[in-house]
């Protein structure tokens, strides 16, 4: 801890693998500036939880020492963990107007709005938070407004990327300041941190503008209803569907309740502000299948969205069929590729036509590929890189190309502490980490008893007996058991087990049946040896004695 403190360092707290969580922490002398606060989709590997933030501890424990909390864009990924892990931080918060209004509607949610002070920092804007001088870059991506971060300080100035792209038409918002990038680099750059999402991707990302041309297309050759899903912060995607579907004589609904939030919070900073009304979601009925297009939450697959209803036909206002089209506008998220399967798969079943961007030309990555990666590290030039928001084969990917280009790498687990200056940037000392899963309105340690239960619940199910026991430590008539997830209720076997439990119970010595403070556990052994014998099973086991 004491090496911390000392000089500028670097530290990840989430971001590295495959759930993008991104949290950092730039220590000077003692100081903290936090960057980033996101949650991500659990995925297959934590099917016991949905969704998950970093482990705050860390902070919590320094919380004195944060002087404040800086946001390079609005993804979830990014801004998605502010609300829940706000004990922990309890700091000023600096954002971008279109990244603070949606910041705010979180916390809204939460009951929190009250308890945060936003301070909205113009695009491209400077300013100071403790002792950071702090500078914006515009970056083009996938949402508007995002920014790299220029952090300036008396040992050297670093770069946070953020999440970023070299778009010459990203259609809402101006390209990559190349300009500013490049004016930075022959300042000096001591070290960069840099989005590795598509480091493995050979050439370039993509234009928005493509993506436009090829929509307005598809879109005005189809026929029947089209429902077009993607990100709701994508902007300029939803004002791309909206301009084709007028272009095709189609009005337009939005269905889902976060593509109403993100229109609402682009408005308010001057985005989307020529498009035409929107159709409400229940008069979507009322409207020709051949002039109507709706864009749907549910790109990922989620089970509570308006795709997944709609493709499992118990959506309340809109209804798809044969001759109807799903055009996916989204990348996939690693993890879900299962659960977009599953909800193509009812569309398919139903008769409607899909189309993704593995067969059409409907989505552009966010992220930068090698040519725009190479383009970045000719522009700041940074004495050194260093990988980060990407899997481990992401970010060694990146490290091998921009040792090729001469600038010298260093590769971080979350936990790590990157001494940057004084003397050579080395890794000197780690910091608590963890996952912790959003169950509900509470936040669940991964690797705590509960989602360990959990998991061995959902591989072995769980049996639940109940005995009747008297003074003498005799079971007074039958035994109970449930066991969801191995027998069904009417299920002979039950009654079986119930019999075999009562007899091993039985078998205990009296001193332990009539022992109230350890017949219970007694009583749970017994359960889980009959489980063994008779089905080589090892189910959680919860007993209840009710002594009469």
């Amino acid at each position: 801890m004491n090496e911390i403190s000392k000089g500028l360092s670097f530290t990840p707290l989430g971001g590295t693998g495959e759930i993008g969580m991104n949290l950092n922490v730039y220590g000077l002398d003692g100081d903290f500036l936090v960057v980033d606060c996101g949650m991500g989709f659990a995925g297959p590997e934590a099917p016991e939880a949905e969704l998950l933030v970093p482990d705050p501890a860390f902070l919590a424990a320094n919380r004195e020492r944060i002087c404040g909390l800086v946001i390079t864009h609005a993804h979830e990924d990014h801004i998605g963990g502010i609300a829940r892990i706000w004990d922990a931080l309890r700091c000023p918060v600096y954002a971008t107007p279109f990244a603070a209004a949606l910041i705010r509607y979180r916390l809204g949610e939460a009951g929190l709005l009250r308890s945060v002070r936003i301070t909205e920092i113009q695009p491209g804007g400077s300013f100071e938070v403790g002792p950071f001088g702090l500078r914006y870059i515009r970056m083009a991506h996938s949402t508007p407004e995002s920014q790299a971060l220029v952090i300036a300080t008396k040992y050297g100035t670093v770069l946070h990327t953020g999440d970023w792209k070299l778009d010459p038409e990203p259609l809402i918002g101006p390209p990559t300041d190349e300009d500013a990038l490049r004016e930075l680099g022959d300042a000096g750059v001591l070290a960069m941190i840099c989005d590795s999402t598509n480091a493995l991707v050979e050439g370039h990302s993509g234009s928005e503008a493509t993506v436009r041309r090829s929509l307005t297309s598809l879109i005005a050759g189809l026929r029947g209803r089209i429902v077009v899903t993607c990100f709701a912060s994508n902007i300029a995607r939803i004002e791309t569907v909206v301009k084709a579907a007028a272009a095709a004589g189609r009005h337009v609904a939005l269905v889902g309740r976060s593509l109403g939030k993100y229109v609402e919070a682009a408005q308010a900073c001057g985005y989307l502000a020529d498009l035409p009304d929107f159709v409400p979601e229940d008069d979507t009925g009322s409207i020709p299948d051949d002039n109507l297009l709706i864009l749907a939450t549910g790109s990922q697959g989620e089970k509570r969205s308006a795709l997944a209803r709609m493709a499992a036909d118990t959506h309340r206002h809109v209804a798809l069929g044969e001759g109807d089209t799903v055009i996916f506008s989204a990348r996939v998220i690693p993890g879900n590729e299962r659960a977009i399967g599953a909800v193509q798969d009812e569309l398919v079943r139903a008769g409607v036509n899909i189309m993704t961007d593995d067969d059409h030309m409907v989505h552009v990555s966010g992220h930068p590929a090698r040519d725009e990666l190479r383009r970045l590290y000719r522009l700041v030039r940074p004495h050194y890189l260093i990988p980060t928001h990407g899997e481990w084969r992401h970010m060694a990917a990146q490290a091998d190309l921009a040792e090729a280009e001469g600038i010298r790498t260093l590769l971080l687990e979350d936990g790590d502490v990157l001494r940057l200056a004084p003397d050579a940037p080395e890794v000197v000392d780690s910091v608590p980490v963890g996952r912790l899963a959003v169950d509900g309105d509470r936040l669940v340690p991964m690797q705590g008893g509960v989602m360990a239960a959990r998991r061995r619940m959902m591989l072995n199910g769980v049996v639940v007996g109940s005995l009747a026991v008297d003074r003498e430590g005799k079971v007074k008539g039958a035994a109970q058991i449930t066991a969801p997830g191995l027998f069904e209720a009417e299920d002979s076997a039950l009654a079986a087990l119930a019999e075999d439990f009562v007899a091993t119970f039985e078998d205990l010595p009296v001193g332990l049946r009539t022992d109230r403070s350890a017949v219970r556990d007694a009583a749970q052994t017994a359960l889980r040896r009959v489980l063994g014998r008779r089905f080589g099973k090892r189910p959680m086991v919860e007993v209840h004695i009710i002594h009469v």
